[in-house]
């Protein structure tokens, strides 16, 4: 079977732009990292990870390129996690972040799950629509509740008086 994904670059970008791509179910991710970043433009060098995501997009499991856990945690990998793993019909979203310095972050969508087509390579980049901007739209974070937020803390606290703290001052 062949799933049919759309790549929307994140919504705080200006103009609607995205990509949709055809890649067997049975392929990894990384093989969907890598048509991402070909049909964005990317040189694929840069760090990235997908997160699961429910019907909010909220960020949920990472399944990022490389472990770096260094054994400390279980790490689902890129390579390893076969697409029909982690994306079906009941979980179709993903989100992808690109270039953790820019962080270029993208919304991918299970949109159809379509028979393989005869004489088609896969992955297939199907449509393009809108340019991808020179610099990752920056993102903006909004608090309904931002200024009482920041009055919760206390300005009058004497950063160098160490008194109520509960260690001794010459401890080594």
């Amino acid at each position: 079977m062949i799933y049919r994904f759309r790549a929307i670059l994140d919504h705080d970008a200006k103009d609607d732009i995205f990509r949709d791509i055809e890649i067997r179910e049975t392929d990894s991710l990384e093989d969907l990292h890598n048509a991402i970043t070909q049909s964005f433009g990317f040189d694929g060098l840069e760090m990235a990870s997908f997160y699961l995501s429910n019907e909010d997009w909220e960020q949920g499991e990472e399944i990022s390129m490389f472990d770096v856990s260094e054994g400390h945690n279980t790490v689902k990998t890129m390579s390893e996690t076969i697409l029909n793993v982690v994306v079906d019909q009941t979980q179709t979203k993903l989100i992808y972040v690109y270039d953790f310095m820019n962080m270029w972050t993208f919304l991918v969508e299970l949109a159809e799950i379509a028979e393989e087509a005869d004489g088609t390579d896969y992955p297939n980049l199907m449509f393009v629509h809108g340019q991808i901007p020179d610099s990752a739209p920056e993102k903006t974070f909004e608090s309904e509740n931002l200024n009482d937020d920041l009055d919760e803390f206390d300005d009058e606290q004497d950063v160098d008086d160490y008194s109520d703290l509960d260690f001794d001052e010459n401890w080594n």
